[in-house]
Order: structure tokens, then C-alpha cells, then sequence
């Protein structure tokens, strides 16, 4: 249900919704399907939200001077992206409140994460608004965001029933999906924000009656890492590291003790084992940064891997404090901190 029509937008701020960032391409269209059901399942009030910049142009002539494009005419192509994306929500029983923003996509969506439950943006746009996300400002929404940032993937339309949105390469085509598991994957490194996504990813399964996969990746040895002092024994690096997992695990448990949880050690690069994950669970859950393992490189070169080429909804959980880190450390042994 639209309750304002999009010729006349509340201009408050988002006040505990989920907001999505559209621009009329399929990506997009995606983010806003999934976003939509998810404001459905919630039963949150949804944002739909498209913003324009009106370009100026230096004159080329021998005055000087500046030249602008009329405001009018990209406000009414804008108007009609948001108009052609609310027909997609045709049936779905939502709160939905369409806005036009103006000024750079990226400010006002992190202006409006101030006060969302929740941001949803597609991995790739036409370079409008969604696209410039994950172009040249991509790490400023999920690094800075005050609020969880979604990333849907446009390969998520076939999830939605709408397989039509997902053009793969020929290649591609023949190529089954993999069975969606119902389960929440969250990766963990050991590090407090690790900790904060576990929580996150925890609370994801509960409302959604799903279980837990915790998955912490031991990326290989090899030559390129060759400034590493001494051998290492993988067999004492893995049972380390499993007795820590196992901790963890009782910790989320006492946390959540409804919540069915299971805890996976994988060999791997992290991003190919994130993005593996990713194609056959229902959400993938990260954190902002931490150690350089999962979490730690995420606004970095992995993250662009992950977030570019996930199979599945991603879910970015930023930093904030927590009561419940402080009892951690009682379940078992925890990797020091960096200092």
C-alpha cells in the first residue's frame, strides 16, 4: 500500500523503516523486491528512494559563465523511475513511502541511515543513484552507514520470482542454482566486530526460524606469503581455532538458545568461501572490518569481490556497542586483541 502517491513526498526523515535505493535498473528493481518483503516480514514502513543531482556545465563560449540544466526536467525523469518501480510492489502488503532526494546517492542514503532500521542498495545500477553506491564511493554506505546495509545481488530475482531480472553471461545459462538452504551464514575472525555480526546474524535466523552457520576461513599458505617467519602447523592453527569456534558457539547459544548453530573451520581464500556461502543460504552476514580474515578486509579488495560477485543477499552490520560482549570471554578462550 502506497500511502503517499509519489506526486506528493513526505519530506521528514525515515523514522525506523527500511529504506531502498532505486534507479530503474534491474539491480535495483531486485533490491527493492527484496527489500519490500523484508518490510513485509518485519512489518516495517518501506522508503522507496530515488535521487537526482542537477549537473553544471563551464560555458565554452568567450563569456564566462556557467550553464545548468533545468531542475524540472530531471525531477520529472526521476519521478517517473520512482513511479515505474512502485508497480513492482503489486501485492505485497507494505508501508510504502516514495521520496525524491536530491544530491550525491551516497550522501543521502548514509543522511538517511541516521534514522533507518535498515538500508538496502542493489550490487550494480545505471550509475544514477545504486550505481555510484558500489562504483566510486562503494565502501561509503557499509563502512558508514549508522544502520545494517543489504546488498541484493540482481542473480536474487530468480528468489523472488522474477528470474527474468538475472541475465547471465550464455555461459552461464546452463548453469543450475544452487538449492537455497534456510539457513544464516554469518563469517567470524575473532574480532570484536566478528562478534557483533555473529549477534546480528543470530538475531537474522531467530525471526526467520533459521539455523546459524558460523564460518571462520583459514586462507592457504603459499609463496606469495613468504615473509612469514617461520612454517606454520595448520593441524595446531586448527584445533586452536576450533576450540575458539566451539567457545563462540556456547556464547551465541547463551544468547540465543532457540537458535539451531553450527560452527564450520574451511580452508580457503575469504572471499571465495564468503562468496561460495553466499549462493545457497537465505543471508550472509559480515561485519565492517576486522582482522584482515573475513571481516577485516571487507571495505577493502575482498570486499569488492564479495559484494560484486555474492550470490545472495549480503548483510553489512556496523559497529556499535553491546551488552552482550562484555560476557564473551567467560565462555572459553578468545584471540588477543590488536592493539
Amino acid at each position: 500500500m502506497v500511502s503517499e502517491h509519489a506526486e506528493g513526498l513526505s519530506q521528514g526523515p525515515a523514522q525506523h523503516g527500511i529504506v531502498v535505493g532505486v534507479d530503474g535498473s534491474d539491480q535495483s528493481t531486485c533490491a527493492l523486491l527484496w527489500a519490500a518483503r523484508e518490510a513485509e516480514r518485519r512489518t516495517s514502513p518501506l522508503y522507496v528512494v530515488t535521487a537526482y543531482t542537477v549537473p553544471v556545465f563551464a560555458a565554452s563560449s568567450m563569456d564566462a559563465g556557467y550553464a545548468t540544466v533545468d531542475d524540472d526536467v530531471i525531477r520529472e525523469s526521476a519521478q517517473a523511475v520512482l513511479n515505474d518501480s512502485l508497480t513492482h510492489l503489486e501485492g505485497i502488503a507494505v508501508d510504502v513511502h516514495p521520496r525524491i532526494e536530491t544530491g550525491d546517492a551516497a550522501g543521502v542514503l548514509l543522511d538517511l541511515s541516521e534514522e533507518a532500521e535498515l538500508m538496502v542498495v542493489g550490487s550494480r545500477g545505471r550509475g544514477g543513484f545504486v550505481g555510484r553506491l558500489l562504483g566510486s564511493v562503494s565502501s561509503a554506505l557499509p563502512a558508514h552507514a549508522k544502520c545494517p546495509t543489504a546488498v541484493i545481488p540482481v542473480c536474487t530475482g530468480a528468489r523472488l520470482g522474477h528470474p527474468e531480472l538475472d541475465r547471465k553471461p550464455r555461459r552461464d545459462k546452463d548453469r543450475p542454482a544452487p538449492e537455497v538452504q534456510p539457513v544464516v551464514v554469518v563469517g567470524v575472525d575473532g574480532s570484536e566486530q566478528a562478534r557483533m555480526a555473529s549477534l546480528a546474524a543470530a538475531e537474522e535466523a531467530r525471526s526467520r526460524g533459521l539455523a546459524l552457520r558460523v564460518i571462520c576461513s583459514v586462507a592457504p599458505f603459499n609463496g606469495s606469503l613468504a615473509w612469514v617467519p617461520a612454517p606454520v602447523d595448520r593441524e595446531a592453527l586448527h584445533a586452536d581455532l576450533a576450540v575458539q569456534l566451539a567457545a563462540g558457539r556456547d556464547w551465541l547459544k547463551s544468547h540465543f538458545p532457540d537458535v539451531d548453530i553450527r560452527v564450520d573451520l574451511v580452508d580457503g581464500p575469504p572471499a571465495e568461501v564468503l562468496i561460495e556461502a553466499s549462493a545457497s543460504s537465505e543471508l550472509l552476514v559480515v561485519g565492517t572490518r576486522g582482522r584482515g580474515g573475513f571481516t577485516g578486509m571487507l571495505m577493502g579488495s575482498t570486499s569488492q569481490g564479495v559484494l560484486h560477485h555474492a550470490r545472495g543477499p549480503v548483510l553489512i552490520v556496523p559497529d556499535k556497542a553491546d551488552p552482550r560482549l562484555e560476557d564473551r570471554s567467560s565462555f572459553g578462550p578468545m584471540i588477543a586483541p590488536v592493539r
